[in-house]
């Protein structure tokens, strides 16, 4: 039984992250619908953007660090964010199906450097180009991974979880 319940909490955990990257994109359009329309291309609309294209990709990097723990995925510590990304495209036979398909890896790549950059990047001013690049990665990859997630969570589901987990 105590398989079953960590599996629900793995469930809960992904449920969680998703109402968090929810939240995260309904700031997001908010933000473009408002702020953005009336300041344009400022500093501050910069600064706002990249601090949701991190975010957005933090989130995701938590839930697939939880995954991996729970399927104890081993990680090297010197590159563990790129190997854990990378391992979560890989069908692990018998233990687990891949949680993102290569596609929404693609772009999960380009904002996780993007997230790295910006950790250490203590300017104001970005470039507009790659923010809109990113961004576009962005209202890419929000489909796929729900698409990714849903998929990934029926397998757990499959693992003969009692009726009553939602």
């Amino acid at each position: 039984m105590k398989e079953l319940e960590q599996i629900a909490e793995l469930i809960g955990e992904i449920h969680k992250t998703r109402f968090m990257l929810e939240k995260i994109d309904v700031f997001y359009r908010e933000f473009k619908e408002n702020d953005f329309k009336v300041l344009g291309k400022k500093r501050t609309t910069g600064i706002i953007l990249a601090e949701i294209l991190t975010d957005f990709y933090t989130c995701v990097e938590t839930l697939f660090l939880r995954i991996s723990q729970f399927f104890e995925n081993s990680l090297k510590p010197d590159k563990w964010h790129s190997e854990l990304l990378r391992k979560m495209t890989i069908d692990i036979e018998g233990v687990r199906k891949a949680v993102i398909s290569d596609q929404s890896y693609a772009i999960l790549v380009e904002l996780m450097k993007f997230r790295h950059f910006k950790r250490y990047y203590f300017e104001f001013d970005y470039d507009w180009d790659k923010l809109e690049f990113l961004e576009k990665k962005y209202n890419d990859v929000r489909y796929l991974l729900n698409k990714d997630l849903d998929a990934f969570e029926s397998f757990l589901k499959a693992q003969n979880l009692p009726v009553y987990i939602a």
